[in-house]
């Protein structure tokens, strides 16, 4: 089998590589950067540049599934200009990849998994979100998510199935937000912020690779969490992170209008709260490894002399 991913050079797209690899499924890949064009057995770059609609169509030859990760990182501070990034960033990957495809033969294609995120739901520390949620966080962020999958559904006139996955906080030593959590931490100078009561609904990053990979090989459609089956708030994420790197969390709680003045718009990332269900995803069979965030430290910070081998989470394997 094939499948075609953007954004595989980044963080969750080179684990999401790493899973279909051991699975033995090949892999295209778009790029916007030609230096990161690989040619090799199982994985191939391919150009494209959504700024500009340009895009190589012999990227969806022979593939069965795609599985779209494009858009600029949220985690830079929001200015009016980037804040457009961000945005169009996401509307352009998806237009330019359409416009290939209605230039392609997409006969083959079965399967179409797009990254979505679990900011499209209210901010509420009371609320435990599933995915029939329909109200839409009053933030950057929930206009941002929204846009996107609107965009998504245009892509169910293709006739393959089309779903999308709003990812939580990924957790990876590699790189996302886990680092900048941790380094704090580390010089004692960690803390949680405003109440510490926040939700937070995370997923450990091997797991969200092969929660996309399950979507794609059973063919699932429709919107899906991807979030680990136990949410945290937030002093308990940072107390459990610093438990794991041996430290004490000894300052107080950092206040809201603090980050406010350092960070600007974007530290409502810092105190939005969603609690979001994982039912779901497992109700379809998938099984997460990581279900408490302890353990998905441990594991990541290679704690854990008992590592859970893996789950036989898939229904059927592909053909």
């Amino acid at each position: 089998m094939k499948i075609l991913i953007t954004g595989a050079t980044g963080l969750v797209g080179k684990a999401i590589v790493k899973e279909l690899h051991a699975k033995k499924i090949t892999v295209n890949y778009l790029t916007t950067s030609k230096s990161k064009i690989v040619s090799k057995k199982g994985y191939q770059g391919y150009y494209w540049n959504p700024k500009e609609s340009e895009i190589d169509i012999n990227c969806f030859n022979d593939v069965e599934a795609i599985i779209n990760l494009a858009g600029a990182t949220i985690s830079k501070r929001w200015t009016k200009s980037y804040k457009n990034e961000v945005l169009n960033s996401r509307i352009d990957s998806l237009k330019t990849l359409k416009q290939g495809l209605e230039l392609s033969d997409t006969t083959k294609i079965e399967t179409f998994a797009s990254a979505s995120a679990i900011g499209i739901y209210p901010n509420s520390l009371g609320t435990f979100y599933t995915e029939e949620e329909t109200k839409v966080d009053n933030s950057f962020l929930g206009e941002v998510v929204n846009s996107w999958e609107d965009e998504i559904e245009s892509f169910k006139e293709f006739g393959f199935k089309v779903s999308k996955i709003r990812i939580g906080l990924v957790l990876s030593k590699d790189g996302g937000a886990l680092p900048k959590m941790a380094a704090p931490i580390k010089n004692y100078v960690g803390a949680a912020f405003g109440t510490g009561e926040q939700w937070q609904s995370w997923i450990h990053i091997d797991d969200l690779a092969r929660l996309f990979t399950f979507v794609v090989s059973n063919k699932l459609s429709g919107i899906y969490n991807a979030v680990a089956p136990n949410p945290v708030t937030n002093s308990k994420m940072v107390t459990e992170l610093a438990k794991v790197l041996g430290r004490s969390i000894i300052l107080p709680n950092i206040p809201e209008f603090a980050m406010k003045l350092l960070l600007g718009e974007m530290a409502y990332l810092l105190f939005a709260s969603q609690r979001v269900s994982s039912q779901r995803i497992e109700k379809d069979g998938f099984y997460f490894n990581y279900l408490n965030i302890c353990k998905a430290f441990e594991a990541i910070y290679d704690k854990d002399s008992n590592k859970r081998s893996p789950v036989s989470d898939y229904k059927k394997e592909f053909a």
